[in-house]
């Protein structure tokens, strides 16, 4: 059920949540495939930057690198009917709910091979068929939207809920508050986590948001659930969602999460300031103790699951991954001038089945 409160109060927060059944249930394969989804994300993530640099993708890049134990802990513990919506900084999640690299890598390129057909580019990945509906270039954007996923769950009386992922610079956006208002006035099963990285954009969370230990007691003005954990281990990501997740969906209240992250590149490749604003030591000091990937790869060593071979090989396979996906997008087709107007209307794509009356703005 979930609490009004903010850290967890353990003194080893990792080993109780290995104990919870959401982690204690899980298989050796289970295991390595979340590490094996984390490896996957930054390899992706890194072949962008090389893509980016030799002036392949063009637009806005945000990259993921050091947060990956968010979406991949977090997403891993949905179910069939639960679904989820993000930000801008969208990649991690794309990969983490199954969606390919070439089809990630070929949107990043602006090809019709892309999942959004190249016309979404870096912040706009979705796959509905996997209930993802997507990354939104607008601060906050996505927010009244994950309000009205869930909405339509319980409207519709489905047993699911929403998650719906921001930054910790979007927690002072208007929508955001008004959004949060409705999910405990209307009592709507979602669950909002702050992706919280330390820095909007390029300002300290100390700089930019005035809070009381936590950015998400903020929720205790709309009467709501919420916590706060540092995330940085699959295992305590897991536990704290499901137990969320289950709370949501069995009281249909919404919660708000925090989970507390780092990004070790800028708030996007264009950023160059982003070791002025922090310095190079805070970075290293986090890669070097509380990296989600080696912090995981450790745990599973010390549990005799995985070794120094079989690291290498999934080391290798994502690598390999990522450059595959680098030349399917390079050798992929852009769209059509003509496709232009097509997945704007869904009545110009579908004329039979047309209810409104009008001309659309772009037919003479």
């Amino acid at each position: 059920m979930a609490t009004k409160k903010t850290s967890r109060s353990s003194s080893d927060p990792v080993e109780k949540a290995a104990k919870a059944p959401i982690n204690k249930n899980l298989s050796k394969d289970e295991k390595i495939q979340i590490l094996r989804d984390m490896i996957r994300i930054r390899r992706f993530e890194e072949r962008s930057l090389r893509s980016y640099q030799q002036g392949k993708i063009g637009g806005f890049l945000h990259l993921y690198i050091g947060q990956e134990s968010v979406a991949v802990g977090s997403l891993s513990v949905l179910g069939k009917n639960d679904h989820f919506i993000t930000a801008y900084r969208d990649h991690g999640h794309a990969l983490a709910c199954g969606m390919t690299m070439d089809e990630c890598m070929a949107e990043l390129y602006g090809k019709a091979t892309g999942c959004s057909k190249g016309k979404g580019g870096s912040m706009h990945f979705f796959a509905p068929d996997k209930n993802y509906w997507g990354g939104h270039g607008i601060v906050a954007g996505q927010t009244p939207l994950g309000l009205g996923l869930a909405y339509a769950l319980k409207y519709q009386e489905i047993d699911g809920c929403a998650i719906c992922y921001l930054g910790d610079g979007a927690v002072n956006q208007g929508v955001f508050h008004e959004s949060l208002n409705l999910a405990s006035l209307w009592d709507i099963p979602v669950i909002y986590i702050i992706e919280n990285n330390g820095y909007s954009m390029g300002t300290s969370e100390a700089r930019s948001s005035k809070f009381s230990g936590s950015l998400a007691s903020r929720a205790e003005a709309y009467d709501m659930a919420w916590e706060s954990t540092v995330a940085n281990h699959p295992y305590v990501v897991r536990e704290v969602t499901d137990r969320h997740v289950k709370f949501a969906k069995k009281e249909s209240k919404p919660v708000l999460l925090e989970l507390k992250t780092y990004r070790y590149r800028g708030h996007s490749v264009a950023d160059a300031n982003s070791e002025k604003y922090r310095t190079k030591e805070e970075i290293s000091k986090y890669q070097e103790t509380m990296d989600p990937i080696n912090v995981f790869r450790k745990t599973l060593t010390d549990e005799g699951i995985i070794d120094e071979d079989l690291v290498k090989e999934i080391e290798k396979e994502a690598k390999d991954e990522a450059a595959a996906a680098a030349k399917f997008a390079d050798e992929s087709d852009f769209p059509t001038k003509e496709s232009i107007t097509e997945d704007v209307y869904w009545e110009i794509d579908n004329p039979d089945e047309r209810k409104s009356e009008g001309r659309m703005f772009f037919h003479s």
